[in-house]
């Protein structure tokens, strides 16, 4: 299991990286200007790291149900899908991004944001959470058969 996790904005596009291991690393943000150069660097970042299952964001509101950007991200999960014929796996992403913020200082952030790191720190919470879940825990010290 190679995953790679994906924070999509119409802007930056957030990534992270995890296996079998179960451990999610943040990779550089997709920044470029234009969509389609966002998505051949997508495509060479999946390529590079022979991913086998794509985990992506899903904007859900606070009350559960789907956020305003749901049909954008649905309209990616797509595309993917038909791309790359790989998995898609959606995973809530309420408050990653605010989160992954926190840890910046107030006067940074404007600064940082441009740069993808939050994004791709969302990504990287957004594929821990997918990999908790996935890939069980080794047992405790002592514990072992």
């Amino acid at each position: 299991m190679r995953c790679l996790g994906i924070d999509y904005g119409s802007r930056r596009i957030g990534l992270s990286y995890g296996d079998a291991i179960g451990v999610a690393t943040p990779l550089p943000a997709l920044v470029q200007a234009a969509p389609e150069q966002r998505w051949a660097a997508l495509a060479a970042v999946i390529r590079q790291r022979r991913v086998t299952d794509l985990v992506l964001g899903y904007p859900y509101n606070m009350d559960g149900t789907a956020g305003f950007k749901a049909k954008e991200v649905d309209a990616f999960a797509a595309r993917l899908k038909a791309e790359f014929a790989l998995p898609v796996h959606l995973v809530d992403e309420r408050l990653t991004s605010y989160e992954a913020e926190s840890t910046i200082g107030k006067a940074q952030r404007r600064q940082v944001r441009a740069s993808g790191i939050v994004d791709s720190r969302a990504a990287t919470l957004i594929l821990q959470d997918f990999l908790d879940q996935r890939v069980p825990l080794p047992p405790p010290p002592g514990d072992e058969p």
